[in-house]
């Protein structure tokens, strides 16, 4: 297996200007190239010693964390104000793995979308939830996607995601997961799923194996394992502290294995615990499928911090961001790897 074919490029370029003290000044910008989607990522790296406002402590939380009577998805009143399946989607309504529970979305955003509760507690701070019911959720996500296949063999674009807090998109305090899958492919899914494709006949190897290749010959991002996921933080980030978990070979929902969803639930612990010592309290994840029968696209989840959820704190994406489509942040992948390390040992 060879990694000929991606290229891991950055080229730094430099801003000049005079200071109100007088001196010249100049500052670099370094500019790479995401070897998976060939978008352009930016890292001010001159900004790096800047204490970003509100993570000088991990925030309060917010006020509405002891409300349980109001929550939806708090216990007992779960079963009654949450909506069920369709029984030709799955008779019994909901779906239960242990202790988490999963049940329609009440506002989709596909034709099979869906939501999986874990940890009891209506409001779980960033790195406490334990390992064991992430991964009773993940399992749970995973029967309720067979679910759906088996009802519509043709809704192949799967996706889970996590939105913690709302300064992430979450509109609930309580811990949960979206679940979502479509006859139609998203913006993401189809550009993975075509990049996969095109290299795989290209070079024979698959894209994220080689990926993972490179990264631990290179070692400067490289993480750690949690069994037999492997851990790098993002060559070319389109979030802030981003990290990938590499699941390599792997093809096909039905062949991850339970112990992969529990070393899968170890490393965005681990991942959720670095961001908590960086006093960050907002963050999303995201794994992405496509069941289309091909060997070509191996599994990935993408684990980044949003903006701390926390009065007058600066939002993560500016006009840059959304106008231009280039992220730019702050800290090198590689100095990330280097704080996130410890969080796998």
């Amino acid at each position: 297996m060879s990694d000929h074919s991606l290229s891991f490029e950055k080229e730094t370029v430099t801003a000049r200007f005079i200071a109100p003290s007088g001196d010249e000044i100049q500052k670099h910008i370094e500019i790479r190239i995401n070897p998976v989607t060939g978008r352009t990522s930016r890292i001010a790296v001159g900004r790096g010693a800047e204490k970003e406002p509100g993570t000088e402590t991990l925030p309060l939380p917010p006020p509405n964390a002891d409300d349980t009577a109001a929550c939806p998805f708090c216990r007992p009143q779960v079963m009654s104000r949450t909506p069920r399946m369709a029984s030709d989607i799955f008779p019994g309504g909901r779906l239960c793995y242990k202790d988490s529970i999963l049940f329609p979305n009440l506002f989709p955003y596909g034709s099979y979308s869906a939501v999986s509760l874990f940890d009891n507690r209506h409001f779980a701070e960033i790195g406490t939830a334990s390992v064991g019911s992430y991964t009773d959720c993940f399992i749970n996500c995973r029967n309720y996607l067979r679910h759906v296949l088996e009802h519509d063999s043709e809704a192949i674009y799967l996706a889970i995601t996590q939105n913690h807090l709302p300064s992430a998109g979450g509109s609930l305090l309580h811990p949960h997961l979206q679940i979502n899958a479509d006859r139609i492919s998203p913006n993401h899914h189809r550009s993975l799923r075509k990049r996969a494709e095109e290299y795989f006949h290209e070079t024979g190897s698959r894209l994220f194996s080689d990926y993972l290749l490179h990264e631990r010959q290179d070692r400067s991002r490289y993480i750690g394992k949690t069994g037999s996921w492997e851990w790098v933080a993002a060559f070319a980030p389109e979030g802030f502290f981003e990290v990938w978990g590499i699941l390599p070979k792997i093809t096909s929902l039905f062949q991850i294995t339970e112990s992969d969803w529990l070393a899968l639930a170890q490393g965005v612990v681990n991942a959720q615990r670095f961001y908590r010592s960086l006093c960050r309290n907002g963050y999303n994840l995201g794994m992405l499928f496509v069941e289309d029968g091909k060997p070509c696209l191996e599994m990935r989840v993408v684990i980044l911090v949003r903006s701390n959820y926390a009065a007058w704190v600066r939002n993560d994406h500016t006009g840059f961001e959304v106008m231009l489509g280039d992220m730019t942040t702050f800290t090198s992948p590689e100095d990330i790897a280097k704080s996130a390390v410890e969080f796998w040992t």
